[in-house]
């Protein structure tokens, strides 16, 4: 499992994957300084750079040399003026803006401005789920969205057929009966990258501005402290922190109402929910890490539409998660692993708990023959309904994953995210219409929320994943959530509470059985890298190191000696390392490949000390995912 340092150039060769279903690559029209649809044939990076050179008709000042004492943040941003202002380009953010765009078409208000800021070099490449979609939210935004008559319908959907509930030891698989909330009749299986770039399109077609490659790094506010848009991170900046030939300022957009829909542990929304004390009247949050794989398996081993969960082995009894396997497309199957991130023992490596996982029989007999085409990792909210914070803030409010909707006994999450978008966005148009100067404050949202069926699903199901944390264990948490299942409904007068913080709840080395996990076959199993470079990961490695920890040595010196490299293990892309170094008291230094991030946010979240900072590195970078 040791992690090593791998290239940008490197990553590029080792990806062939093709893309499937892209989104179609745009310029922005000079005259309106909106995007507008073309075909073409230039890379994404040099488009993004077109992006924001037409975006303003203010000249550059100046280029900086790299002996350059010039500091770029003496260089004032371009700034944008739009009504509404979406940061991520995912299902809650995506539908939010169409929802938008929808309200003002039927006010004939033609030129209301809604606009999605998209990190990714174009919508869908970063996005990751299982996925099995209820359809409710997308039969409301868009009904025809699967009509035969309708030609831009999705295409890609496989309606649920079989749903299997299997409890895992070394080489068995016991059935278990699932909880009502995990019945899939009338669902989908889908891959959500290919619907993010569907909804994309849709976006653009109303009327949306969409520009993927375009990081938001900055909160902006106005003298009184009320969230006034955002800024975009700049670009052509080195290692050392000095500006390139290459460099570019960000951009600054300004907004009436700015709504983050950053998906787990947006770094935007950390920074908002600090401010404006939003957890003020909630638990804190809960993660998993949910690491995937694509399979294209033999023919005679798919059976489309099966749905397969299983608990148990390869996971210890003291760590919660479990796996799943969706039949889904043409001989294509989703399988993974997700790992409650308050698991104790710091030698256990999410990344090779599914490795040991596909080699369980129950997968394995479908697996052999076949071919992994495409590799993910992401963390995924788990706190449910005594996590939700406060949603609104003045100027803004938080939609989506980046809030905590995921119903985990369902573990479902789209349908939340894209109904707390649309309710956002009602709330919003409401809001805007009533208020021309002032501060927007949307109050309405919060009202809305609490009257959907994302809180009566969010409540009904709040104490399944805690049960988990009582003396029982995995068995007590296990009967526990079938008698709310079966029996108490929610309706229980009681809300268990959340245990620790997930970094809290790490033991030290010393406390816990090491680990060790089998060698890789090259078959079933792989080695971490080799995942990665089907991840389609890409970084340029000459800039500011975007997992920002202030002093590298004093990383080590404190978590070194008590967990012996736990860093390493729970990141899902080799990140973080240490080398064997004798000119270092601890024999060790710490090093961090950061070109190989696939942003899934583990190490903000899992690490002990809690003094890893995820950042947003330069636009259009990071994991190119296909089919996930």
């Amino acid at each position: 499992m040791a992690a090593r340092s791998m290239s940008a150039s490197v990553t590029r060769r080792l990806v062939s994957t093709p893309r499937t279903a892209q989104v179609k690559p745009r310029t922005v029209c000079y005259a309106t300084r909106r995007p507008h649809n073309l075909w073409g044939f230039y890379s994404p990076a040099l488009r993004i750079a077109g992006q924001r050179r037409a975006l303003s008709s203010t000249p550059r000042a100046r280029f900086a040399q790299h002996d350059d004492a010039f500091d770029p943040r003496q260089q004032d941003r371009e700034a944008d003026e739009v009504d509404v202002c979406i940061v991520g380009g995912g299902p809650a953010g995506l539908s939010a803006a169409i929802k938008l765009k929808q309200l003002a078409t039927e006010a004939g208000n033609e030129d209301f401005r809604v606009l999605v800021l998209e990190k990714a070099g174009e919508l869908g490449d970063h996005i990751l789920s299982g996925n099995v979609i209820e359809p409710s939210a997308l039969d409301e935004l868009l009904p025809d969205w699967r009509s035969e008559d309708n030609p831009n319908r999705f295409e890609h959907i496989t309606p649920a057929k079989e749903d299997r509930m299997r409890f895992l030891t070394k080489n068995s698989a016991i059935w278990m009966p699932k909880p009502p909330q995990m019945n899939n009749h009338g669902n989908y299986i889908i891959s959500l990258n290919q619907m993010v770039k569907w909804l994309g399109e849709r976006a653009e077609e109303v009327g949306v501005e969409v520009y993927p490659g375009f990081a938001a790094s900055e909160i902006l506010y106005n003298h009184e402290g009320v969230v006034r848009g955002v800024a975009t991170n700049d670009l052509g900046i080195s290692r050392s922190g000095k500006p390139k030939d290459s460099f570019e300022r960000g951009m600054e957009f300004h907004a009436r109402v700015t709504l983050l829909a950053e998906g787990c542990h947006g770094s935007l929304t950390k920074q908002v929910i600090k401010k404006y004390d939003l957890r003020r009247d909630s638990q804190h949050q809960t993660y998993g890490l949910g690491v995937k794989e694509v399979w294209e398996i033999q023919p005679e081993k798919f059976e489309p539409g099966l749905i397969v969960h299983s608990m148990g082995y390869p996971l210890p009894k003291d760590t919660y998660g479990g796996g799943w396997m969706y039949h889904f497309g043409d001989n294509l199957v989703s399988i993974g692993l997700v790992v409650g991130l308050d698991y104790p023992n710091p030698w256990l490596a999410p990344y090779g708990e599914f490795q040991k996982m596909k080699q369980h029989p129950l997968f394995r007999k479908v697996l052999e023959g076949g071919k992994c085409i495409s590799y993910g990792a992401r963390t995924l909210n788990e706190g449910g309904f005594q996590s939700i914070p406060k949603c609104a803030f003045p100027g803004g409010a938080l939609i989506g994953d980046t809030a905590g909707f995921l119903n985990v006994p369902k573990i479902k999450g789209t349908h939340t995210a894209m109904r707390s978008g649309m309710l956002a966005a009602e709330a919003t148009w409401d809001a805007l219409q009533g208020n021309k100067d002032g501060t927007v404050f949307l109050y309405d949202y919060e009202d809305k929320l609490r009257n959907s069926t994302i809180w009566k699903e969010l409540k009904q199901v709040r104490n399944m994943r805690p049960s988990f944390h009582t003396p029982l264990g995995l068995y007590g948490g296990i009967l526990y959530s079938g008698l709310e299942a079966y029996v108490f409904r929610g309706k229980t007068p009681w809300t268990l509470q959340h245990s620790k913080p997930d970094y809290a709840a790490t033991k030290t080395a010393d406390q816990c059985k090491k680990i060790e996990y089998p060698k890789p076959d090259g078959e079933i199993s792989f080695d971490i890298l080799t995942s990665v470079s089907r991840s389609g990961t890409n970084h340029e490695e000459d800039q500011p190191v975007h997992l920002q920890v202030k002093d590298w040595d004093a990383h080590a010196e404190q978590e070194w000696p008590a967990y012996k490299g736990v860093e390493n293990r729970f990141c899902p892309a080799g990140v973080y390392e240490y080398v064997e170094d004798d000119t270092k008291n601890l024999g060790v230094r710490f090093q961090i490949n950061a070109q190989n991030c696939v942003h899934c946010k583990t190490c903000d979240i899992k690490v002990p000390h809690q003094d890893i900072n995820w950042a947003t590195p330069q636009g259009g970078e990071g994991p190119k995912y296909v089919l996930t």
